[in-house]
Parts: C-alpha cells; sequence; structure tokens
C-alpha cells in the first residue's frame, strides 16, 4: 500500500493550487478552441479558408515567457514569441476545454497559437487513471497519484492572421 498520494493528500493539493493559480498569481487568459464541425478542411486537414473558433473560455493559468525576438525577412522584421501556459486540469475538466494544437489562446491582447502540447505533471509521479495491473504486493494503487496540469507551450500569431471576428446571430 502506497503512503502517499492518497485521496486525501490529492484534495490538499488541489485546494492549494487552486489558490495559488486564483487568489496569488492571478493570471488570467481567454481559450478559443477550433470549432471543427464549420471549419472547411481539405484532404491533407488544412483549413482552406476561415478557421471558426467556439465562445472564449477564461482560464486560471501559470504563464511562463520567452524574451521577445525579432527576425529580418524579405517583407521586414517578424516579432517572435514563445510562452507556455500552464493549466490546473480540474479547471479545465470543470470548464469542460481541453487544449489542442491549433487553439488560440488570448494574453494582453497578443494571440498565441498552441504548438504542443504536455501533460506529465503528476503528483507522487503516478496517473490513477493507469494502474497497469493488479500488483498483490501493493493493491489499490489506482486510488493514488494525481494528473496536476497540461502545459501548452504556444508561438505569437499577429492578430490579422487569426482574423477573430464576433459572428452575427
Amino acid at each position: 500500500m502506497a503512503l502517499f498520494g492518497s485521496s486525501r493528500d490529492v484534495s490538499v493539493i488541489r485546494k492549494v493550487n487552486r489558490e495559488l493559480l486564483g487568489n496569488v498569481m492571478s493570471q488570467q487568459c481567454v481559450l478559443y478552441k477550433v470549432n471543427l464541425e464549420k471549419t472547411v478542411s481539405n484532404i491533407y486537414g488544412e483549413s482552406t479558408g476561415y478557421r471558426y473558433y467556439t465562445e472564449p473560455t477564461i482560464l486560471n493559468c501559470r504563464i511562463t515567457r520567452t524574451d521577445p525576438a525579432f527576425q529580418n525577412t524579405d517583407i521586414g522584421r517578424d516579432y517572435i514569441r514563445t510562452l507556455t501556459f500552464g493549466f490546473l486540469r480540474d479547471d479545465l475538466v470543470e470548464a469542460n476545454v481541453n487544449p489542442e494544437l491549433g487553439d488560440i489562446v488570448m494574453y494582453y491582447e497578443d494571440y498565441y497559437e498552441i504548438e504542443q502540447s504536455f501533460n506529465n505533471q503528476l503528483f507522487v509521479g503516478k496517473d490513477p487513471d493507469y494502474p497497469y495491473a493488479v500488483n498483490p504486493l501493493n493493491p489499490g494503487l489506482e486510488n493514488f497519484g494525481y494528473n496536476v496540469s497540461i502545459n501548452c507551450v504556444a508561438h505569437y500569431i499577429p492578430a490579422d492572421k487569426v482574423n477573430l471576428t464576433k459572428e452575427r446571430p
């Protein structure tokens, strides 16, 4: 039987994380999910015209910023910046959203397109959804551990390329 990572331990970690994200860090962003039903795609899965998004969802998150960079091109200078957004899994489940590649995150009136998503922050190194096999020496492992968060790496995308406008009913 495992000593740490029970449901009581997970409850404490969950409450502390929510308190930190909501009241101490107080960083928020807006997530726009790609609406796959409205977005037309070709045989390669690429959008052929405009991408349509669902209604925005405001989420608490932990943001890791990189320094902005500039790249010279034939047209002029390009602004390059990458941010990492850390979302608490419980907040995502509550909001019924799952950040995926191609989704847009708005932060300080700038838009960032998600290019990578990581799901590897586990409390006590164990995900209760994957107990693998029943261990006679250590029964009940499915009751231990906690999948804490999802981290998304996103790159800056100019507002005119995102083309987010409110659709008329």
